[in-house]
């Protein structure tokens, strides 16, 4: 296990944000471990949920900009079994330390992990649109 460990944490790169010794626990597990594996992921995160769209949603790339930021926030904090198809491929790359440190406060942490996925989706929406263009 402490292969894996190592190399998950190798894998996924520095820690991003700010981290300090007022930075509470939830804080630095966020910017040591959430964030790294959203930035690795974030490739796979797209394309999940373009194909979440193109299953659930038809006609998402007509929609407004506003509308598709609504979408994309209401997908991913209304439908549960997406949801949790999220947090999988999270914590997927969690070290066993971190799993045991995630299990302590996971719905503080799943909230942390779902906004900055939100924030991570809206931030790239112009990406569902060269990709209606492209179908």
């Amino acid at each position: 296990m402490a292969d894996r460990d190592t190399f998950l944490r190798e894998f996924r790169g520095e820690t991003l944000g700010t981290v300090s010794a007022q930075s509470s626990a939830d804080e630095l597990f966020q910017n040591q471990t959430i964030r790294p594996i959203l930035k690795l992921q974030n490739d796979l995160f797209i394309a999940v949920f373009v194909n979440y769209v193109n299953k659930n949603k038809a006609d998402f790339y007509s929609y407004t900009v506003e509308k598709k930021l609504q979408v994309i926030e209401n997908s991913i904090q209304k439908d549960i079994k997406f949801r949790n198809s999220l947090k999988g491929i999270v914590m997927a790359l969690f070290t066993i330390e971190e799993y045991e440190t995630y299990i302590q406060n996971s719905s503080s942490l799943n909230k942390r992990m779902m906004n900055l996925l939100i924030d991570r989706l809206k931030s790239q929406v112009q990406l569902f649109e060269l990709e209606s263009n492209s179908n």
